[in-house]
């Protein structure tokens, strides 16, 4: 493989704020360079030889003879070009065996979740420090506070190894990624004591809608989990003090879901309580808000008579028209359905009413689309599908694949998720492949898969492990590798890195034209990571398992078959979490345009929803249908969840009409909350500031130090439990931290294999860095003394003459 960056044999610093040469260095051989700490020090030379010479050239008067003069210029510029050099700081490293010297720093978490385990710090520190290793405790947090990657962060040394008593639930400051990321760079290790919790504990969670129609039902759950042993524990719900739930829950994770309608408008509170005997009764109640809006009044156009407006009408405020009405002012969304283009009424206002804000979800039908005369009209321009089957989607590819030490151990998977990709990427397509560890190597230039499939294949399997992880450098590589073609980038890693600076990456590329599309593969799999830097490239995030899903994004043989819908993207509100059962009948013939986003497919592919942005509207469209108009299926639970969130994503905020509005999300004790208030005035609240962020939108942010639920103007928010008695146990971090970090995983009992580890952590091959300022001063202090004692001998040999000589 080979770098994309240029080699070089020296190492150059600049300095961005004065870009002033600070550091040079020159690898002699394998193991060896030398260098100098201060190179512009050798800028002096040049102006001291030019001073020496006019001293001793420049209007000469003496009786030196000019050999004479320039014997004395020679030697004084050895002189000085030595006192320059040791000035300059010379310098070399050298790869040496080192025995170091081995010590431990045990950072032990201190703060209320580790309750629930046993105090082993102590015991273990004298079991490491009897096998010979020296051990530095530092408590971490107190109470409910855990910046344990913080602590990590402050406690990395050089070559270092930390080891973290901790169940790893980060409550503020920087993550464990990050820390990970900073140990990397200091070739710092962190390993982890894993230990299992032993008191049991039990906590209740409440999720639902934040914002709810007036008369809709809603679904909310609410989720009792915990540690430790089984116990019964008595859940009750209450919806605005008035109970609606209770149920005896003995094992643990239990789920208890359960509708409500409110009925009416304002703020509600939902309440969900447990009766249990555990360590901690902070998180025994969980508390949040709903915001009962009225329903939203949207349009519905079709000139046949369909179920999906009588569906409609009982989740929204609908009004039915033939034709799109020169007035749009009352809705949230205009609904078309089956509906030709000629036949659809006031497009250019209903363009108007999109950009500036307004939705839109186009049903096709066999009068929509293809058969509706969609092609080259007004309304074909708003739409995130073209009409027409399209073109074989073909693109320029470049498989970005993960090569990391952080990767070696599922480095089989990650080749078989490869080629798997490689299979449903279609002929058509021009493919190259990167591969990458803490930069990115050029393995395969981009060219038609047609014709270097079989060697793709090849280079794939000949991939080889080792390095640091740096998925940004992937990301860049990648779209490196396109160049100023307008692609994709298809990263296939374990995700066990930072995700900013990957994600800062992917957008760039993103606003370049160039997707990145991310697949998990490996042992262990940071999806967050993943997710994340897909959507900041405007792409989807595929595990291992789903890439056939790539053959329908890309044109390739491998979509899969059967029948039934297929969910392409689940990273999005629509889409997160519905089952799809249905099985339509037919297709419109559309295909998705580059930029909108494709959400789900037909078993061959066809398009069933795409959505998108225009303006500051929505646009989605749903071209799966039969004949008797029941969207095949879609109207029918469970599918009928796709539906109603497909057309809440054309609507937005049911209330951006309103003035005079608080909204408040709720939060948790001690982190802040942001009120905002749209209105034309500033309002007044004692104790809370309000700044202006918009021409009629107010700002203010609210920090709770206790539960409960708080009003400020007209809404309510709840102050739910601290975040460290939200979880228990082991977070799935710290693992990533010890591999990401090449530390390993102990137990309490291992105080003797934790010695050993940072023994030989301490001794290895390691660069020593030797300074030999003293060297020059030496010999220039033995040149210039060489040179005096040689005119003192001309002199008394009568050579010469101690007062003729230079002037």
């Amino acid at each position: 493989m080979v770098a994309l960056g240029a080699l070089v044999p020296t190492a150059i610093l600049l300095d961005p704020a004065t870009a002033t040469l600070l550091e040079l260095s020159v690898e002699l051989i394998e193991g060896l360079s030398v260098g100098l700490a201060r190179p512009a020090y050798l800028l002096a030379f040049p102006i001291a030889a030019l001073t020496l010479w006019a001293l001793v050239f420049r209007d000469a008067s003496g009786t030196a003879s000019e050999d004479s003069r320039r014997w004395f210029l020679a030697a004084r510029l050895a002189v000085v070009a030595l006192v320059v050099l040791s000035a300059a700081g010379p310098y070399t490293t050298q790869s040496k065996l080192t025995t170091g010297e081995p010590r431990v720093t045990m950072l032990v978490d201190q703060s209320d979740s580790m309750a629930v385990t046993p105090n082993v710090e102590n015991r273990l520190a004298e079991s490491i420090e009897s096998a010979g290793v020296s051990v530095r405790q530092v408590p971490v947090g107190a109470a409910d506070s855990s910046p344990v990657g913080d602590a990590v962060a402050a406690n990395i040394r050089e070559n270092g190894s930390l080891v973290l008593l901790s169940d790893g639930r980060v409550t503020s400051g920087q993550s464990l990624q990050q820390a990970a990321e900073l140990a990397r760079s200091a070739n710092a290790t962190v390993s982890t004591v894993s230990m299992e919790p032993r008191t049991r504990e039990r906590y209740v969670t409440i999720e639902g809608p934040e914002k709810a129609s007036l008369g809709v039902q809603n679904r909310f759950v609410a989720r009792v989990d915990g540690v430790g042993g089984n116990t019964t524990a008595t859940l009750t719900v209450s919806v605005d003090g008035e109970q609606v739930l209770e149920r005896a829950v003995n094992d643990v994770p239990a789920p208890v879901v359960f509708n409500h309608t409110f009925e009416s408008t304002g703020s509600h509170t939902v309440t969900a309580e447990i009766d249990v005997t555990d360590r901690f009764v902070e998180n025994d109640v969980s508390r949040k808000t709903v915001r009962v809006v009225e329903r939203p009044e949207i349009l519905y156009v079709s000139p046949g008579e369909y179920p999906f407006r009588d569906y409609l009408d009982r989740l929204y405020d609908v009004e039915t028209a033939e034709r799109v009405p020169e007035d749009l002012s009352p809705y949230y969304a205009v609904v078309v359905q089956d509906t030709p283009a000629d036949e659809i009424g006031n497009v250019d206002r209903l363009q108007e009413f999109v950009i500036d804000g307004g939705g839109l979800l186009v049903v096709g039908g066999t009068n929509s689309f293809e058969s509706g005369g969609y092609r080259g009209s007004n309304l074909a321009s708003m739409l995130p599908v073209s009409v027409g089957e399209g073109e074989p989607r073909s693109t320029n590819i470049v498989l970005s694949v993960d090569v990391s030490g952080s990767a070696q151990e599922g480095m089989r998977i990650q080749k078989a998720t490869a080629l798997s990709v490689l299979d449903q990427l279609g002929d058509e397509n021009e493919v190259g492949l990167v591969g990458f560890n803490y930069q990115a190597y050029r393995v395969s230039e981009v060219e038609p898969l047609s014709q270097n499939r079989q060697e793709l294949q090849d280079k794939i399997r000949r991939l080889r492990a080792g390095g640091a992880t740096d998925i940004a450098a992937g990301v860049d590589g990648g779209g490196e590798l396109l160049g100023d073609r307008v692609g994709t980038v298809i990263l296939i890693s374990d995700g066990h890195d930072n995700p900013d600076e990957a994600a800062s990456v992917a957008r760039q590329l993103s606003e370049r034209g160039i997707q990145v599309v991310t697949v998990g593969a490996g042992e262990t799999i940071n999806e967050r990571t993943l997710r994340t830097i897909a959507g900041a490239g405007g792409g989807s995030y595929f595990r291992a398992t789903e890439t056939t899903r790539l053959g329908i994004l890309f044109g390739g043989t491998g979509a899969p078959g059967g029948s039934g819908l297929i969910v392409i993207d689940r990273g999005t509100f629509i889409t997160s979490g519905v089952t799809l059962t249905a099985d339509p009948d037919a297709f419109n013939d559309v295909s998705v345009r580059r930029g909108a986003d494709f959400l789900v497919a037909g078993d061959t592919g066809q398009p069933a929803l795409a959505t998108w942005r225009y303006g500051l509207g929505r646009v989605a469209t749903i071209t799966a249908h039969d004949d008797d108009g029941t969207l095949g299926g879609l109207l029918r639970e469970p599918d009928s969840l796709l539906v109603t969130r497909t057309t809440n994503y054309a609507i937005g905020d049911p209330e951006r009409k309103a003035t005079g509005v608080t909204g408040i999300p709720d939060t948790r004790v001690g982190e802040p909350t942001t009120v905002t208030y749209r209105g034309a005035d500033r309002p007044a609240v004692d104790g809370i500031a309000f700044r202006r962020v918009g021409e009629e939108t107010f700002q203010a942010t609210v920090t709770p130090d206790s539960t409960g639920y708080f009003q400020i103007l007209d809404a309510t928010y709840a102050a739910d439990y601290a975040r460290e008695y939200a979880a228990f146990g082991p977070d799935p971090a710290l693992e990533s931290l010890a591999e990401d970090t090449g530390g390993r995983e102990f137990t309490a009992g291992q105080g003797e294999q934790i010695a050993r580890f940072a023994t030989e952590r301490a001794r290895g091959i390691r660069p020593v860095r030797t300074d030999w300022t003293w060297l020059p001063l030496l010999l220039g202090l033995l040149v210039f003394t060489a040179e005096v004692s040689y005119r003192r001998l001309q002199v008394r040999r009568r050579d010469t003459t101690s007062d003729g000589g230079l002037p």
